[in-house]
């Protein structure tokens, strides 16, 4: 049987591996000349960077199963820390919380409470909170925002702005005052409420393209697919078919902002598109320097706190400590801010400064920089936002992306759920004896469950 996947980012190539996996000849059509969507490799400065730096959780199970399936190894690929936050600069003292090692839910409070910075009022506080979450099945409010759950827990201080507030930035890219409260629960739910192991940072130890979409291209085309570069889609076709060319079943795997256009000329379609072209979008800048070899973090990642008006850091990463580009930093700015307004040389210069204030040292004259933004890089994570599953309404046509898995953020584990949940939808939809191959059966976990 023929599958088409139109779009070859993170959740397209999971529909496509997962597809391929089960017996179809797959064909994946992607309009750039590169794999990775939103999360792809670079060449900046002789050096093959990425267009973002992205951060994994040991939770992201699909994830995993995707890379070890393609033949990626994320114990070697994947740097695994045990989860710590370090704010050197913050003010009145140094924030700093790590997980240790222990069984659960006892490595979760040994770490808060043994957390620097925070008064102790704080950390007893933070313990009630996660313990009301899972009294009540980390169900809240669908209206509430983070912040307004965080108000009526009593969170404030250093610890709401170090560990809540960062942690909902970080993943949701909203901020607090406009994000879920319900979806922030949700990632709270598989990572602090989960296993030891659940809660562990994975930092990539190489470029994006390398982690996963060169190896599953190549898993594709060793199960007699193929990837069309510089296929730009403008309509989907009812059949389904895709350039004229016929297929079995499709999955649509484009960004949000790209979907109401192709849905918008069907009327099954009308309605979900009508739905995604009233999401919002958040934008993420990452901000590379080049400093001298020898200029190392005293982590592969710190929190910058900001102190005057014209702090804008949010997160930095050694590359030299992941990646073995010495004397790269990589700076996270993520969702609507102050940043936006300033040019490119300006930002990097107050980065920089910001950066040494907070190691408390002189750092050298940076030798590059490299500003990539990404004006609509997620969707806007607000309450009651409404999420589409798999299913299109049109015939022969499924959806894959991101915004397609409704317990999660924009994350590379919502994409991959959501290409495993477009993948199996379609053989559920197939009649009996059409299965594209009876032994293709995909191992793992069952489908995600739906918010």
């Amino acid at each position: 049987m023929k599958a088409a996947v139109v779009g070859g980012g993170w959740a397209g190539l999971t529909a496509a591996v997962e597809l391929a996996q089960a017996g179809f000849r797959v064909t994946v059509f992607e309009a750039a000349r590169q794999l990775g969507g939103r999360a792809r490799s670079v060449e900046l400065r002789g050096h093959c960077l990425d267009n973002g730096q992205h951060i994994l959780v040991g939770a992201y199970r699909e994830t995993l199963r995707l890379l070890r399936t393609v033949g990626t190894d994320p114990d070697r690929l994947l740097r695994r820390l045990p989860l710590e936050l370090y704010f050197p600069g913050s003010l009145p003292r140094p924030f700093r919380l790590r997980l240790p090692r222990l069984p659960p839910p006892l490595h979760l409070a040994v770490g808060l409470l043994a957390a620097a910075g925070p008064p102790v009022a704080e950390k007893l506080a933070a313990v009630r909170f996660l313990g009301a979450l899972q009294r009540d099945g980390y169900r809240v409010r669908e209206s509430d925002s983070v912040a307004e759950l965080l108000d009526r827990h009593g969170q404030r201080g250093s610890l709401r702005g170090h560990l809540w507030e960062a942690l909902c930035l970080a993943a949701l890219n909203t901020p607090p005052a406009n994000a879920s409260a319900q979806i922030f629960a949700n990632t709270l739910r598989d990572s602090l409420g989960g296993g030891r192991a659940a809660t562990d940072l994975l930092l990539p130890a190489t470029d994006l393209d390398r982690l996963l979409p060169a190896a599953a291209a190549a898993f594709i085309r060793r199960h007699g697919g193929e990837i069309r570069h510089g296929c730009r889609i403008r309509r989907i076709e009812a059949g389904p078919a895709v350039l004229g060319e016929a297929f079995d079943c499709a999955v649509l795997a484009v960004g949000a902002q790209h979907a109401p256009a192709l849905l918008a000329g069907h009327p099954a379609t009308a309605a979900l598109a009508q739905t995604l072209a009233g999401y919002r979008f958040e934008p993420i800048a990452t901000v590379y320097l080049g400093f001298p070899p020898q200029i190392s973090l005293p982590l592969p990642m710190l929190g910058l706190a900001g102190h005057s008006p014209t702090d804008v850091g949010q997160w930095v990463f050694d590359r030299g400590a992941l990646c073995g580009t010495a004397g790269v930093l990589a700076f996270v700015l993520s969702a609507h801010g102050p940043w936006e307004e300033l040019d490119n040389a300006t930002l990097a210069a107050r980065l920089a400064d910001q950066l040494a204030v907070t190691l408390r040292r002189r750092l050298p004259p940076v030798l590059w920089q490299q500003v990539i933004r990404e004006q609509r890089a997620t969707f806007s994570c607000r309450p009651g936002l409404p999420r589409p599953g798999a299913c299109t309404g049109l015939a022969g046509w499924w959806l894959a992306g991101d915004h397609a898995c409704a317990e999660y953020p924009a994350t590379l584990e919502a994409a991959v759920r959501s290409g495993v949940a477009a993948a199996r939808a379609i053989r559920a939809s197939l009649p009996a004896g059409r299965h594209a191959c009876a032994s293709g059966a995909s191992s793992g976990p069952q489908s995600p469950r739906r918010g």
